[in-house]
């Protein structure tokens, strides 16, 4: 009897709690360190957030507490409730995005709903337990509602005047957030193209609203408005790159002109797997021995975005993708100085294949306004008996795709795109895992395990495309660039990190985070062989070479030839990558993964690293003005 007394006294003091203002004070508390737990499962994993950052978030979560406490009691437990149950699932799915892509949601990002059935293959391997932290409260909350342990009331209103002070309570409230507030998000946002360095400026909420802001305005974002200011300083960038980094240091001008180019981008194959082993195999035995044999480019960097269309997209135009997927789903009707125009306009039979349906990423629009003689998708290929994760499998889609360059008039430009390393890395219809001649150990059935068997199969897929090229005679005299387009892997996946500590003992963050963004890469060059480059590159150089091999203009491109001798790149979200230092808002040595302290540093390399940095934000004014206003339609 007494044990049951007690109940109902801490049952009726949970009431009393959850039906006064102290609940929204208890909200705001639990946002508080959700949110924390958010910066320490992303921006945070090895980078503590600054105080800033946490006061800024305090000042957030007191706004919307101060809103919320004004309101009657039982529409003020319900909107805490479900503030904090949106506010949960905008922290979990950038928590969820950033595990893979390592950024963060975007408004822009609605129009990729449409691929959400491919999007969601991918979910199952990036949850974890511990994300239940999100939503723990809110369904103990729920339970105890629907089981009626705890009663929403409601109180009775206190007459015309208290209404009146609540409302000009909220109304000042409201008034500080969006004039005090918004000047505050707009400064920290806009100030940087780094994700990273917003949110820990802006705060999370801070950094979405501004998003918001600025996607219906997007125009504000582009800092050249006219086709004349953009081509202005377009023109002057280009000469001090030139002035800066034109010298030649390899000689191979004309060496492609007049040949067949084989464009071959492969799906997730990064660097890291190149020339290791696992249990005593080779991972990528058929792309070592083509990289051995022709120029190996060590040190080539994709984008920002983890998306194939992106790099797609930067390939062919030599300009940075826009928000995730954003340059094919949203600014695919915009003119750029593309490689296939330049091939086409050049005599050159121009043709694109894609394992997949056109709808897929927008592909059929995308392609079919560019200058392609020929281009080909799933049900143009005649052997469709076997897919791998919806895809037609790399073998059949390869031996298929030689089949048609037989039939091209010559000379020819094409590019192959590969698919079935895709996630979620299951290699799902594989009908003969035969061809998957490695054994993974210890990391069988995990993540990092089937990403590495997807990279064995792919591997087997590119020997079978290598010999039939050679079978047809088309391999000796042809142009054959090769790289992977992004990511695999997440940036701290746990049994990769694993497996390059057993290469590498001393591996620090800043190599970490590198690997995460180099892919594979490698050109085949009829005359030159067994050349290997280590300078750093990345997808925007791609068109300015060919066009230098091939002795062609190649109009607007931001990228510089890859055998110049510039030695740094810059990424679409303000990284920068040399040799030796990596910069991602402070400047590290690669090496040691230490910051650099830029007042005790030599002169002449600090001016350089403040150089690059001026020339990496022009490069991206440049481009995204370019892409917002369409500055090359005619």
């Amino acid at each position: 009897m007494v044990k049951n007394e007690e109940i109902n006294k801490l049952k009726n003091r949970v009431n009393q709690v959850l039906n006064s203002p102290l609940f929204v004070l208890i909200i705001g508390v639990i946002l508080f360190f959700k949110t924390i737990f958010f910066y320490n499962n992303t921006i945070a994993i090895n980078e503590p957030i600054g105080f800033d950052t946490i006061l800024g978030t305090i000042s957030f979560i007191a706004v919307i507490v101060s809103v919320i406490s004004i309101l009657p009691n039982r529409g003020r437990m319900w909107t805490a409730i479900i503030i904090n149950l949106l506010l949960s699932i905008l922290l979990f799915a950038d928590n969820i995005y950033y595990s893979f892509s390592s950024n963060v949601l975007s408004v822009a990002q609605l129009d990729n709903l449409q691929y959400g059935g491919e999007i969601m293959k991918t979910l199952p391997s990036l949850l974890e337990w511990k994300q239940l932290m999100y939503f723990i409260d809110i369904i103990i909350v729920l339970l105890l509602i629907c089981f009626k342990e705890i009663k929403i009331v409601k109180t009775n209103e206190k007459g015309k005047k208290f209404a009146i002070i609540k409302s000009v309570y909220a109304v000042l409230a409201i008034f500080v957030f969006l004039f005090v507030s918004m000047d505050y998000v707009r400064e920290g946002v806009q100030t940087s193209y780094n994700k990273d360095v917003q949110i820990r400026n802006a705060t999370i909420y801070g950094y979405h609203i501004s998003d918001i802001v600025n996607e219906t305005n997007v125009a504000n974002r582009a800092k050249y408005k006219n086709y004349d200011d953009f081509k202005k300083n377009y023109d002057k960038f280009k000469q001090n790159s030139e002035e800066d980094y034109g010298t030649l240091q390899y000689d191979f001008e004309d060496l492609a002109k007049g040949k067949n180019i084989i464009v071959v981008q492969l799906e997730s194959v990064q660097e890291f797997v190149i020339n290791k082993t696992i249990n005593g195999k080779e991972i990528t035995p058929n792309i070592n021995k083509f990289l051995h044999e022709n120029i190996e480019f060590t040190n080539m960097h994709m984008q920002s975005y983890s998306t194939t269309a992106d790099s797609e997209h930067t390939m062919m135009t030599s300009t940075f993708p826009m928000e995730n997927g954003m340059s094919f789903a949203k600014y695919f009707t915009n003119t750029y100085d593309d490689i296939f125009k330049m091939y086409n306009e050049n005599g050159y039979h121009t043709s694109y294949m894609h394992g997949n349906f056109p709808y897929f990423w927008n592909r059929g629009n995308v392609y079919g306004r560019l200058k392609i003689d020929k281009t080909e998708f799933k049900e143009d290929f005649e052997d469709r008996h076997e897919d791998i994760n919806g895809d037609l499998s790399d073998e059949l889609f390869y031996v298929q795709s030689v089949d048609k360059m037989k039939g091209y008039q010559q000379p020819f430009f094409t590019e192959v795109v590969s698919a079935s390393s895709h996630t979620p890395f299951t290699l799902e219809g594989l009908q003969d895992r035969s061809k998957v001649t490695i054994d993974v150990g210890k990391y069988k059935d995990t993540y990092f395990g089937n990403y590495i068997e997807s990279m064995s199969y792919a591997d087997y897929a590119f020997g079978k495309f290598i010999d039939k090229l050679k079978q047809e005679n088309l391999y000796n005299d042809s142009v054959i660039l090769i790289y992977g387009d992004h990511n695999g892997l997440s940036m701290y996946d746990e049994e990769m990190i694993d497996f390059l500590k057993q290469l590498n003992p001393d591996l620090n963050d800043i190599q970490i985070k590198l690997n995460y963004t180099k892919v594979a890469c490698g050109l085949k060059l009829p005359g030159v062989s067994k050349l290997k480059i280590n300078k750093p590159i990345n997808k925007l150089d791609i068109k300015p070479t060919m066009a230098y091999l091939s002795d062609l203009e190649d109009g607007i491109s931001l990228g510089t030839n890859m055998f110049a001798s510039k030695n740094y790149v810059c990424l679409n979200n303000e990284r920068i990558i040399t040799d030796k230092y990596y910069f991602d808002g402070n400047w590290y040595e690669i090496e040691t993964g230490q910051m650099l302290d830029m007042n005790n540093i030599n002169y002449n390399l600090k001016q350089d690293l403040q150089k690059y940095e001026k020339e990496m934000h022009e490069q991206i004014d440049l481009s995204i003005s370019l892409s917002i206003n369409n500055l090359l339609a005619k």
